[in-house]
Protein backbone atom coordinates (compact mmCIF):
# COMPACT_ATOMS: atom_id res chain seq x y z
CA UNK A 1 0.00 0.00 0.00
CA UNK A 2 1.31 3.31 -1.02
CA UNK A 3 1.41 5.96 1.88
CA UNK A 4 1.49 10.01 1.07
CA UNK A 5 3.98 11.29 4.24
CA UNK A 6 4.92 15.39 4.80
CA UNK A 7 8.63 15.98 5.65
CA UNK A 8 9.37 19.54 6.71
CA UNK A 9 13.33 20.76 5.86
CA UNK A 10 15.16 23.89 6.46
CA UNK A 11 16.35 24.01 2.65
CA UNK A 12 19.25 27.21 2.26
CA UNK A 13 17.24 28.17 -0.74
CA UNK A 14 13.63 27.78 -2.16
CA UNK A 15 13.26 24.08 -3.93
CA UNK A 16 13.23 25.29 -7.29
CA UNK A 17 16.06 26.83 -7.40
CA UNK A 18 18.20 23.87 -5.89
CA UNK A 19 16.71 21.35 -7.67
CA UNK A 20 18.09 23.73 -11.17
CA UNK A 21 21.55 23.89 -9.40
CA UNK A 22 21.39 19.89 -8.71
CA UNK A 23 21.21 20.17 -5.08
CA UNK A 24 18.33 19.44 -3.87
CA UNK A 25 18.53 15.60 -3.57
CA UNK A 26 21.52 16.24 -1.69
CA UNK A 27 20.15 18.65 0.45
CA UNK A 28 17.39 16.56 1.58
CA UNK A 29 19.78 13.59 1.98
CA UNK A 30 17.80 11.18 -0.61
CA UNK A 31 19.41 8.11 -0.92
CA UNK A 32 20.99 6.85 -3.96
CA UNK A 33 18.15 4.58 -4.74
CA UNK A 34 17.03 5.44 -8.02
CA UNK A 35 14.04 8.02 -6.38
CA UNK A 36 13.28 10.26 -8.26
CA UNK A 37 12.78 14.42 -7.02
CA UNK A 38 11.13 16.78 -8.47
CA UNK A 39 9.55 19.93 -7.81
CA UNK A 40 5.56 20.28 -8.23
CA UNK A 41 3.48 23.47 -7.07
CA UNK A 42 6.50 24.61 -5.10
CA UNK A 43 6.56 21.25 -3.49
CA UNK A 44 9.57 18.88 -3.16
CA UNK A 45 7.92 15.24 -4.53
CA UNK A 46 10.16 12.39 -4.41
CA UNK A 47 8.86 8.85 -6.21
CA UNK A 48 10.63 5.75 -5.86
CA UNK A 49 12.25 3.84 -9.08
CA UNK A 50 9.77 2.76 -11.31
CA UNK A 51 8.78 -0.99 -11.31
CA UNK A 52 9.67 -3.21 -14.13
CA UNK A 53 6.30 -3.14 -16.14
CA UNK A 54 6.27 0.58 -15.65
CA UNK A 55 9.92 0.55 -17.20
CA UNK A 56 8.91 -2.24 -19.76
CA UNK A 57 6.36 0.10 -21.22
CA UNK A 58 8.89 2.65 -21.29
CA UNK A 59 11.45 0.74 -23.64
CA UNK A 60 8.39 -0.15 -25.71
CA UNK A 61 7.71 2.86 -26.67
CA UNK A 62 11.43 3.75 -27.43
CA UNK A 63 11.80 0.83 -29.58
CA UNK A 64 8.48 1.70 -31.86
CA UNK A 65 10.22 5.05 -32.09
CA UNK A 66 13.66 3.31 -32.76
CA UNK A 67 11.58 1.07 -35.69
CA UNK A 68 10.59 4.57 -36.86
CA UNK A 69 13.47 5.63 -37.42
CA UNK A 70 14.65 2.44 -39.46
CA UNK A 71 11.57 3.17 -41.47
CA UNK A 72 12.20 6.40 -42.53
CA UNK A 73 15.53 7.84 -41.95
CA UNK A 74 13.89 11.06 -42.26
CA UNK A 75 12.03 10.44 -39.32
CA UNK A 76 13.33 13.74 -36.84
CA UNK A 77 12.28 12.38 -33.33
CA UNK A 78 14.33 10.60 -30.56
CA UNK A 79 13.28 10.03 -27.25
CA UNK A 80 15.38 10.67 -23.87
CA UNK A 81 14.27 8.58 -20.77
CA UNK A 82 13.89 9.98 -17.03
CA UNK A 83 15.71 13.12 -17.84
CA UNK A 84 14.98 16.93 -15.74
CA UNK A 85 12.79 19.45 -17.27
CA UNK A 86 12.93 22.16 -16.52
CA UNK A 87 9.56 24.11 -16.67
CA UNK A 88 10.89 27.35 -16.50
CA UNK A 89 7.12 29.38 -16.97
CA UNK A 90 6.11 27.94 -13.76
CA UNK A 91 9.20 27.20 -11.63
CA UNK A 92 8.76 23.56 -11.42
CA UNK A 93 11.08 21.09 -11.99
CA UNK A 94 9.84 17.52 -13.13
CA UNK A 95 11.14 14.44 -14.71
CA UNK A 96 8.83 12.60 -17.13
CA UNK A 97 8.75 9.21 -17.83
CA UNK A 98 9.98 10.18 -21.83
CA UNK A 99 10.62 13.01 -23.26
CA UNK A 100 10.28 13.17 -27.56
CA UNK A 101 12.51 16.14 -29.00
CA UNK A 102 13.66 16.68 -32.29
CA UNK A 103 16.79 14.94 -32.99
CA UNK A 104 19.17 18.14 -34.11
CA UNK A 105 17.62 20.08 -30.24
CA UNK A 106 18.64 16.95 -28.72
CA UNK A 107 21.94 17.10 -30.17
CA UNK A 108 22.52 20.78 -29.27
CA UNK A 109 21.80 19.82 -25.73
CA UNK A 110 24.41 17.15 -25.68
CA UNK A 111 26.92 19.94 -27.34
CA UNK A 112 26.11 22.30 -24.66
CA UNK A 113 26.38 19.02 -21.83
CA UNK A 114 23.17 20.52 -20.06
CA UNK A 115 21.60 17.82 -17.61
CA UNK A 116 17.79 19.66 -18.23
CA UNK A 117 15.62 20.39 -21.34
CA UNK A 118 13.77 23.44 -21.50
CA UNK A 119 10.13 23.19 -22.57
CA UNK A 120 10.30 24.76 -25.80
CA UNK A 121 13.02 22.24 -27.07
CA UNK A 122 10.16 19.30 -26.35
CA UNK A 123 7.88 17.87 -28.83
CA UNK A 124 6.22 15.72 -26.12
CA UNK A 125 5.93 14.55 -22.67
CA UNK A 126 5.25 10.83 -21.82
CA UNK A 127 3.86 9.94 -18.38
CA UNK A 128 3.39 6.30 -17.52
CA UNK A 129 1.47 5.99 -14.17
CA UNK A 130 1.77 4.38 -11.24
CA UNK A 131 -0.09 4.11 -7.84
CA UNK A 132 1.60 6.54 -5.80
CA UNK A 133 1.54 8.93 -8.50
CA UNK A 134 -1.07 8.84 -10.84
CA UNK A 135 -2.90 11.79 -9.47
CA UNK A 136 -0.04 14.16 -10.52
CA UNK A 137 0.01 12.60 -14.34
CA UNK A 138 -3.49 12.60 -15.17
CA UNK A 139 -6.55 15.77 -15.87
CA UNK A 140 -7.85 16.44 -12.58
CA UNK A 141 -10.85 15.66 -11.79
CA UNK A 142 -11.90 18.99 -10.48
CA UNK A 143 -11.56 21.82 -12.44
CA UNK A 144 -10.03 23.98 -9.82
CA UNK A 145 -7.71 21.65 -8.91
CA UNK A 146 -4.66 22.18 -11.69
CA UNK A 147 -1.34 22.19 -9.71
CA UNK A 148 -0.30 18.88 -11.48
CA UNK A 149 2.66 17.64 -13.24
CA UNK A 150 -0.23 17.74 -16.65
CA UNK A 151 -0.98 21.40 -15.72
CA UNK A 152 2.82 22.19 -15.44
CA UNK A 153 3.48 21.13 -18.93
CA UNK A 154 0.55 23.00 -20.16
CA UNK A 155 1.46 26.17 -18.77
CA UNK A 156 4.80 26.07 -20.32
CA UNK A 157 3.57 25.06 -23.69
CA UNK A 158 4.68 21.47 -23.94
CA UNK A 159 2.83 20.76 -27.46
CA UNK A 160 1.82 17.23 -26.85
CA UNK A 161 1.37 14.67 -23.45
CA UNK A 162 1.19 11.30 -24.25
CA UNK A 163 -0.17 9.33 -20.76
CA UNK A 164 -0.09 5.84 -19.85
CA UNK A 165 -2.59 5.09 -17.56
CA UNK A 166 -2.01 1.76 -15.84
CA UNK A 167 -4.70 1.85 -13.28
CA UNK A 168 -6.63 -1.69 -13.92
CA UNK A 169 -9.57 0.62 -13.12
CA UNK A 170 -9.02 2.76 -16.38
CA UNK A 171 -5.48 1.16 -18.73
CA UNK A 172 -5.49 2.90 -21.52
CA UNK A 173 -3.24 5.43 -23.53
CA UNK A 174 -4.66 9.38 -24.42
CA UNK A 175 -2.37 11.65 -26.57
CA UNK A 176 -3.84 15.41 -25.30
CA UNK A 177 -2.87 18.76 -27.43
CA UNK A 178 -3.52 22.41 -27.95
CA UNK A 179 -2.10 23.22 -24.27
CA UNK A 180 -3.77 26.43 -22.70
CA UNK A 181 -1.11 27.99 -20.89
CA UNK A 182 -3.24 30.31 -19.01
CA UNK A 183 -5.75 27.33 -17.86
CA UNK A 184 -2.86 24.69 -17.82
CA UNK A 185 -5.48 22.30 -19.95
CA UNK A 186 -4.77 20.64 -22.56
CA UNK A 187 -7.37 18.78 -24.88
CA UNK A 188 -7.94 15.19 -25.65
CA UNK A 189 -6.93 14.31 -29.02
CA UNK A 190 -7.40 10.70 -28.89
CA UNK A 191 -7.49 7.79 -27.24
CA UNK A 192 -6.54 3.64 -27.36
CA UNK A 193 -7.01 0.88 -24.85
CA UNK A 194 -4.83 -1.62 -23.86
CA UNK A 195 -3.85 -4.35 -26.82
CA UNK A 196 -4.54 -1.66 -29.73
CA UNK A 197 -1.89 0.05 -31.67
CA UNK A 198 -1.39 3.69 -30.74
CA UNK A 199 -1.13 5.71 -33.87
CA UNK A 200 0.34 9.11 -32.99
CA UNK A 201 -1.08 11.71 -35.67
CA UNK A 202 1.41 13.72 -37.22
CA UNK A 203 4.13 15.82 -36.22
CA UNK A 204 4.93 12.83 -34.12
CA UNK A 205 3.73 10.04 -37.05
CA UNK A 206 4.79 6.98 -35.08
CA UNK A 207 2.84 3.64 -34.15
CA UNK A 208 2.95 2.04 -30.90
CA UNK A 209 1.96 -1.66 -30.22
CA UNK A 210 0.45 -1.93 -26.59
CA UNK A 211 -0.44 -5.83 -26.62
CA UNK A 212 1.82 -6.96 -24.21
CA UNK A 213 0.85 -4.02 -21.65
CA UNK A 214 -0.83 -4.35 -18.63
CA UNK A 215 -2.26 -2.53 -15.72
CA UNK A 216 -0.75 -2.38 -12.37
CA UNK A 217 -1.40 -5.54 -9.71
CA UNK A 218 -3.79 -3.52 -6.97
Amino acid sequence: MAVAAIVHYTLSDIPYALWVRGELADEINLPKDGSRVEVIRGEIVVSPAPVFRHNRIATAIGHAMSVATVADPGFRWVFVQANELNLVPVKDGCIPDLIIIDRDVAEKVDDEDRRQVLPEEVAAVVEITSPTNAGNDRPPRLVQVLGTKRSAYAKSAVPFYLLVDRDPRMPGVTLYGEPDVQAGTYEPLHTWKFGEVVKLPAPLGFEIDTERWKPWTE
